[in-house]
């Protein structure tokens, strides 16, 4: 290889996305993944802008002193971990100035008051879901970190172990309009097998007499193969029935963390109306409703919503609504002390924004998983006469860049 192919460059800063950031000879920004600030690297150009680059980690001629052995031997090709070379510690620091430099630099807010992000009980195995894609001849595969290739996957440290005892032993006859293979486990470790589809066509799944609940989701819907429909997830020791298309948060110990993070700070009082937009199958509203006089859900997913009917039967002062936040919100005419909103990683739609601004709530709690979002969101709430008061990051995706965080923003007076 010849010099011209590739550059030495030294990293100063970790950026979202999991890269770290460098200079080039003429001044353009490089970014380069399975990195560290402060090291020398030797990177081959993948991608170049007139402002910036992204690159290819070919050596670290001089590592950071406190860099470490990955533990997966797929690790630098796989896209799914970014960290794995960084100490648990070093992870947490890194998420919590990133959450910082989004809000400052996006969100214009100077000296933000990010609190030190709070750990996950278990750095490794603790994902509740993962989801393969399909190599060519049909295997379980991941995508690659350069590139959308997908290759065989032969170990993943980032699932529970009942997951990761039962993957290894599938054996799906591919199909080409099969997309996508997802795993959950949930209470008493029972698993389900989601196969997702393009096309109507059922796959064969061959398994080794193992238990399973098998769920082909397709345009024409769910059908269940095997099993059940769902699982029961506990979380703080209440239930919470989720079927194979609806969305939990991934790390459970984490899930009970945010909502025991949002008891504690909204003060939720039985005077109080609380709405909750992308409620999703209630992991909150479950407990905000035991506080609150009266919560308003917003869902837009049906199978969602049929959860949380099933989670909520209980309470007499919860309404649930079915649609997407920027349809219900705007036309919600009660005012509301309090509105949480959990929106996914496109963060909230501008009218739903514009609705939340026009209920003028004396407080908004806002989960996010995606910090830019966030920080875009952030501006428009500061310029809506909000002012924020905390955020704390949550590690619910270890030895990935992925952040979790939870904003709280107070109405400011006139």
């Amino acid at each position: 290889m010849s010099s011209s192919d590739w550059h030495e460059v030294e990293l100063t800063t970790h950026t979202y996305g999991g890269d770290s950031l460098g200079r080039l000879p003429d001044g353009r920004a490089v970014f380069v993944p399975f990195s560290w600030p402060g090291e020398t690297v030797r990177v081959r150009l993948v991608e170049e802008k007139r402002g910036f680059a992204r690159a290819e980690l070919l050596e670290v001629i001089q590592p950071a002193p406190e860099r470490i052995e990955p533990r997966c031997k797929h690790f630098g090709r796989c896209g799914g971990c970014h960290y794995q070379h960084m100490p648990y510690e070093a992870q947490l620091e890194a998420k919590a100035a990133i959450v910082s430099d989004q809000l400052t630099r996006i969100g214009k807010i100077e000296d933000p008051p990010v609190q030190p992000t709070v750990p996950s009980p278990l750095p490794v195995n603790y994902r509740n879901y993962v989801q393969f894609a399909l190599t060519p001849e049909g295997a379980l595969g991941y995508h690659e970190a350069m590139g959308n290739e997908v290759f065989r996957v032969e170990e993943c440290y980032l699932p529970e172990s009942p997951i990761n005892q039962v993957w290894p032993l599938l054996d799906i006859e591919g199909l080409p309009d099969l997309e996508r293979v997802g795993l959950r486990v949930g209470q008493d470790e029972d698993v389900m097998v989601t196969l997702e589809s393009s096309g109507v066509e059922l796959p064969e799944l061959s398994i080794e007499e193992l238990p399973l609940s098998v769920v082909h989701l397709s345009p024409a819907g769910g059908l269940v193969l095997g099993g059940s429909d769902h699982l029961v997830m506990e979380v703080l020791e209440r239930e919470f029935q989720v079927s194979a298309g609806s969305f939990f948060q991934v790390n459970t110990p984490m899930a009970a963390a945010l909502v025991e993070h949002l008891l504690a700070e909204l003060e939720v009082s039985g005077e109080d109306t609380v709405v909750e937009g992308y409620a999703g199958v209630g992991l909150f509203s479950a407990f905000l409703a035991q506080r609150a006089g009266r919560l308003i859900a917003v869902e837009e997913s049906a199978q969602a919503c049929d959860d949380f009917e099933v989670n909520l039967e209980e309470f007499e002062n919860v309404d649930l609504y079915e649609g997407a936040a920027q349809d219900v919100l705007p036309v919600l005419a009660e005012g509301a002390r309090i509105i949480v909103v959990d929106p996914p990683r496109t963060g909230l739609h501008r009218y739903a924004l514009d609705a939340i601004l026009e209920l003028s709530p004396q407080l908004i709690a806002y989960v996010s998983c995606d910090p830019a979002t966030l920080a875009r969101d952030a501006r428009r709430l500061v310029e809506g006469g909000y002012s924020l008061q905390k955020i704390t990051p949550f590690d619910l995706f270890p030895q990935t860049y992925h952040i979790e965080t939870v904003s709280l923003w107070r109405k400011q007076d006139r």
